[in-house]
């Protein structure tokens, strides 16, 4: 069946559906006292309370960042089954899948499969790695489930949240132990998402101390090769655990922990100094780790509290071309307290301390030495000042950073926040953010086989540790807008302009000449990773709601992206800058319609339209999703979810493994759900 068809079928289902929406009284016995989220009008939603902004529990309202709150039923609705699809809900996110474990994520442009330039934190614990400078995605999965809301900031929280926050900040926070009591059991599988299972226990008082334990596991096939080599198949296993523990009006504490274990399909091109000098090497990569936290909160008065976290990671990747084992110690702290009537005042430290063991595996790829620590020293402050009461807030902060690659970094802000009325919102902000150096560039060599010279000579490119790799920098200027402008209509925008400095680069540093060691003698053109780039984002990004009745949930998201990155002066890059402004979706739009027919009947479709990447020659595409679920009773409920419905096949993202691109499959999948 053709797109066309496809699309046609798709939105005659949906008309369908709203025909049958005019009919209230099929309605008239619907019961959502089971389930409260779906209750809560658009109001009541403005007025949940994030933490990602500002470390400390605020409303929507009284916010002045972009943010961007993707809950628990949105999660469930879309059907998705992996963080980076949910993420695909929340505008000015670029989200492009690369094959069947590997996704390319950016906010504001900047999209790569490790995500450099955006923190990804789980319940408040770093995921970011300073090897590669990055988030592995393969490896943070959570039981969907269990998470309570994923709140996501476009544009830079450095200074509340440290160094690499410079284009956003994704917060994955999990629900309280004491809302999943009871027993949950979920299983499933289709064409590409194989088989699924996920369980998970929980129980306690509900007042002082509760607990949960969990266990999941998938495999998950390969997606689309035009070459026939399916290497990219999935499977992991995970458990965990975390307890929320009351001791008294003031203290609260909270523990938890997982361990994982996977295998990731990959394919490589492995470089050595000896013949054949380069191939391709497929091998399913041992991935496994595991976390432990603490938190303590202890509550002192109203805007008067102490926090403090402490948690261990440990990390392993046996990959074809390197080895890492990775350990990771963080502690932070902060304190909040108020100076007068009209002063929020929040400060604070941490530090953090990771050991790196990197084993040579091909010798056109080391990381010297082979054993490192890199250390974070970090302090912030942060006073809220009210102008007006409840209605004008100016807000100064920085935060201070100092690292094994840096000397001191400030990363000052300043957010004005205007309510001229209890729904309505007009903010601007101004904060400068900084990405530090990583072991990728500052301490990694890294060779490429180019040909067989004249003579027989083999020709290699290599790119050399640069020990003066510098931050790249951010200044960014935001303006936005919020409002409800009627029961059921909710509207944002966010519009920002962003200048760039000291940008990462590939710079050739000298012309080729012979070299005898490594042996065997061979010709090199000497290349390293430099801040040879600099450039400016501007956008805006939409994102209306409309309730035309309480069961059907109406939201479409826009996002405009206009980038310009170019050579500094001097600078040696190898012309990487219109690469990195092309690989970068210049329109985004999702639309989503929801229809909860109260315990009985959901049914949901989600469609996204991502323009072209003309730098790696993917075309723009059109994508449909639908789910429909069926609640047998209440335990027990049935789902059927579609993905990709509109071709068999279609290209997201390219160039991150060798061979032509992956395409990303139409996938069905089943599942049910038991509870008690």
């Amino acid at each position: 069946m053709s797109p066309k068809k496809w699309r046609a079928g798709f939105y005659a289902i949906a008309f369908g559906f709203l025909m049958a929406a005019t009919a209230p009284e099929a309605f008239s016995d619907i019961d959502q006292s089971t389930n409260p989220a779906k209750q809560m009008t658009l109001e009541e939603l403005g007025n949940v309370e994030v933490t990602t902004v500002s470390k400390q529990p605020e409303e929507i309202w009284k916010t002045a960042a972009a943010i961007y709150v993707i809950t628990n039923e949105e999660i469930q609705n879309s059907g998705a089954t992996t963080i980076p699809d949910a993420l695909r809900l929340a505008p000015g996110v670029e989200v492009a899948q690369i094959d069947s474990h590997q996704w390319s994520v950016g906010i504001r442009g900047f999209g790569s499969n490790l995500t450099r330039d955006i923190l990804v934190l789980i319940d408040g614990r770093t995921v970011y790695t300073t090897l590669l400078a990055g988030t592995y995605w393969e490896v943070q999965n959570v039981m969907l489930q269990d998470v309570d809301r994923i709140e996501i900031i476009r544009g830079p929280g450095g200074t509340i949240w440290g160094p690499n926050a410079v284009n956003g900040v994704i917060n994955i926070i999990t629900k309280n132990s004491k809302d999943t009591h009871g027993a949950l059991i979920n299983a499933g599988g289709g064409n590409v998402d194989q088989g699924f299972f996920n369980a998970r226990y929980g129980g306690g008082n509900g007042k002082s101390f509760d607990y949960r334990i969990y266990a999941l596991g998938f495999d998950r096939g390969p997606e689309f090769h035009t070459d026939g080599n399916n290497f990219d198949a999935w499977r992991a296993a995970q458990g965990g655990f975390r307890a929320d523990w009351t001791k008294n009006d003031r203290d609260s504490f909270t523990f938890q922990g997982e361990i994982y274990d996977e295998g990731a399909g990959q394919s490589v091109v492995a470089t050595t100094y000896a013949p054949p000098y380069s191939q391709t090497i497929d091998k399913t990569a041992p991935l496994s780790g595991g976390d432990i936290l603490g938190r303590w909160q202890r509550v002192q008065g109203e805007g008067k509290d102490i926090q403090l976290q402490a948690y261990f990671t440990r990390s392993n990747r046996d990959q074809a071309n390197f080895d890492n084992d990775e350990n990771t110690f963080d502690v932070d702290f902060m304190d909040r307290f108020r100076a007068g009537t009209r002063q929020q005042i929040s400060w604070g430290g941490g530090m953090r301390f990771t050991h790196e063991h990197d084993a040579v595996v091909v010798s056109g790829l080391t990381f010297t030495p082979e054993n490192r620590t890199d250390n974070l020293l970090t302090g912030f402050f942060q006073d809220d000042i009210g102008l007006v009461q409840n209605r004008l807030t100016l807000s100064l902060g920085t935060k201070l950073l100092h690292t094994n690659f840096t000397d001191l970094q400030w990363q000052p802000s300043v957010r004005l926040l205007w309510t001229p009325t209890d729904h309505q919102t007009v903010w601007a902000a101004f904060t400068h953010a900084v990405r530090t150096p990583s072991d990728a560039e500052e301490n990694f060599s890294l060779a490429g086989f180019i040909g067989i010279a004249t003579g027989g000579v083999p020709f290699f490119a290599r790119f050399n540790p640069n020990p003066h790799f510098r931050p790249e920098e951010l200044n960014g200027y935001e303006l936005g807008y919020r409002r409800l402008l009627a029961a059921k209509v909710y509207f944002a925008i966010a519009t920002f302009f962003n200048h760039y400095g000291d940008l990462f680069s590939e710079d050739v540093t000298g012309p080729p000449f012979l070299e005898t060691n490594p042996a065997p003698t061979h010709i090199l053109l000497p290349a390293q990773f430099g801040n040879g780039l600099v450039g400016t984002t501007k956008g805006v990004e939409i994102a209306p709601e409309w309730r035309p009745v309480n069961y059907w949930r109406l939201v479409a998201t826009y996002s405009f992206l206009q980038m310009n990155i170019q050579k500094a002066t001097n600078s040696e890059d190898l012309g990487s800058g219109p690469v990195v402004a092309g690989s970068s979706p210049r329109h985004q739009a999702t639309l989503q319609s929801n229809l909860d027919f109260a315990k009985r009947v959901h049914f949901n479709l989600t469609s996204h339209y991502v323009s072209a990447l003309p730098a790696i020659k993917v075309h723009a595409y059109i994508t449909g999703d639908a789910r429909f679920a069926w609640q047998l009773n209440q335990q027990f409920e049935f789902s059927v979810v579609g993905q990709n419905l509109f071709q068999p096949y279609h290209f997201e993202y390219a160039g991150s493994d060798p061979g032509p691109p992956i395409g990303i499959r139409r996938a069905v999948y089943a599942q049910i759900t038991w509870k008690r």
